[in-house]
């Protein structure tokens, strides 16, 4: 079973970075699309930013211009740097990723565990 690790989360001050990781425990074939979510305290989990297996990228209107996604096909990792951080980016983060065989074939899709960020202000 495939399982997905983050990494990279801690506390920051106000204004300050991160850079999270998300690595498979294996190699993950067909990769579509590869994401990351966030999930604050008695809030509903929303997309933060996502990318696909053609390299487009989509964010959270909150982050734009503040953080990256970004990918490593061979490592089968996605990675998320944060800048700019506020107080309100606090939450924890999942990755996410979905694969991709056929119009007839259910994707799977994968999820980590979370990693916690707080940004202090």
């Amino acid at each position: 079973q495939v399982q997905l690790v983050e990494s990279g989360g801690g506390l920051v001050q106000a204004g300050g970075s991160l850079r999270l990781s998300c690595a498979a425990s294996e190699t993950i074939f067909s990769i579509n699309t590869m994401a990351w979510y966030r999930q604050a305290p008695g809030k509903q989990r929303e997309l933060v930013a996502a990318i696909t297996s053609g390299d487009s990228t989509n964010y959270a209107d909150s982050v734009k211009g503040r953080f990256t996604i970004s990918r490593d096909n061979a490592k089968n990792t996605v990675y998320l740097q944060m800048n700019s951080l506020k107080p309100e980016d606090t939450a924890v983060y999942y990755c996410e990723v979905v694969t991709y065989y056929s119009d007839y074939v259910i994707p799977d899709d994968y999820w980590g565990p979370g990693t916690q960020v707080t940004v202090s202000s």
